[in-house]
């Protein structure tokens, strides 16, 4: 039996500490901020993920690529994680609907990966210190090299301030018509996973998905009965337009708001969002629904949170908490039908307690459908 040697990689991070593995996927180097995901499936949903855009994803579950990728488990048109750090990675498959290997998809995409390190101690790093920038580098390292590495990974852009925004969001709209007299829903797009469409459209609702820029006018000239803002990359602060947009449209639709869509939701009524140490990536995160007192398990992905209190004149009121460290999973207007969740209803492998959300933004947007159809007197109650 032959053997076949893994060429070498290391990680650098800005704080100075290395880790030594082996190259798999792209060749080449990738710098950008590194986080941890505790997913055991799903690799290729969170590698092509916009939310990711930016960052390196370390992936807590010791065992990736064994089923390979299937074209129909793509959330976007292609992968935005700069880069992919896993423990031990299967370079073989074994999937009736896998297209591709993972190791040639990574080397088509260009995603620079390293294995072969303890990721053990990389997420407890992370847990304890926050989350840092790193550098993935293919090929033989030194210790000049290594230095080289670390202030590359220190003088990399941060991701905080910044309007990513426009990197990921779609260049043009576009529709999914139905064909049937389902309600029309705009979702504006600030990084959209397809899952978000696919499931609105199970609930029964007609998508048009706009650019992350189009104007409060654009918009309600498309005639929408909703809105939904999606999920996206990076810090929420950054585009301060699609705060505008938000603001401007309080209390004309139904609102839904998802991850990104949550944080924006609380920054345009005057609250603000702060940076969660090491934030919350993966699968299996229990949140409460203070409303009903039931327990979701929840997939979730971001950075940053909304702190309520900060709301002025206290407008909405909190409706999901996170049961591990207490921070705010959904929030409700006390007077519009507009609600949020910072977690991800729509996950995709799993799980799927949060659906209901859907149904539920379809149940506010048909009522306000019949409502509008009501003559005008009778609307404004004469």
């Amino acid at each position: 039996m032959s053997l076949v040697r893994k060429p070498p990689a290391v990680l650098a991070l800005e704080d100075g500490t290395v880790y030594y593995g082996y190259a798999f996927g792209a060749a080449g180097d990738t710098i950008g901020e590194v986080v941890f995901n505790t997913s055991m499936t799903g690799y290729q949903e969170i590698l092509t993920d916009p939310s990711y855009h930016g960052q390196i994803v370390t992936m807590t579950y010791p065992h990736i690529g064994n089923y390979g990728v299937s074209v129909y488990d793509m959330e976007s048109n292609r992968p935005f994680a700069r880069g992919f750090i896993v423990r031990e990675f299967s370079r073989t498959s074994s999937n009736h609907r896998a297209n591709q290997d993972l190791q040639s998809f990574m080397a088509q995409h260009g995603i620079v990966g390293i294995e072969g390190i303890d990721t053990r101690a990389l997420t407890r790093r992370l847990r304890t210190g926050g989350v840092v920038k790193g550098v993935i580098r293919h090929g033989v390292s030194d210790d000049a090299l290594e230095a080289d590495l670390v202030a590359r990974a220190k003088a990399h852009e941060d991701i905080d301030g910044r309007d990513m925004t426009p990197e990921v969001t779609t260049p043009l709209p576009y529709a999914r018509p139905t064909f049937k007299d389902d309600p029309r829903v705009v979702v504006i797009d600030f990084g959209i996973k397809h899952s978000i469409v696919y499931k609105l459209e199970q609930a029964g609702a007609e998508v048009i998905v706009v650019p992350a820029q189009t104007t409060p006018a654009q918009i309600m000239a498309l005639n929408p009965f909703g809105l939904v803002l999606s999920n996206g990359p990076g810090d929420p602060g950054g585009p301060k337009y699609a705060h505008d947009t938000v603001w401007q449209l309080l209390g004309l639709l139904p609102t839904y708001g998802i991850c990104m869509g949550h944080q924006l939701l609380g920054l345009a009524v005057g609250g603000r969002t702060y940076k969660l140490k090491h934030g919350h990536h993966g699968a299996n995160t229990p949140v409460k629904n203070v409303v009903t007192g039931e327990v979701e398990i929840t997939s979730q992905n971001h950075n940053y949170a909304v702190a309520i209190d900060s709301i002025p004149g206290r407008q909405f009121m909190a409706t999901h908490l996170n049961l591990n460290d207490g921070t705010l999973e959904g929030m409700a207007h006390l007077r519009y039908p507009v609600f949020s969740v910072q977690y991800h209803p729509e996950a995709s492998p799993g799980p799927h307690d949060a659906n209901y959300l859907f149904r539920r933004f379809i149940e506010e947007v048909n009522a306000f459908e019949g409502a509008t159809a009501l003559p005008a007197a009778v609307r404004a109650g004469g």
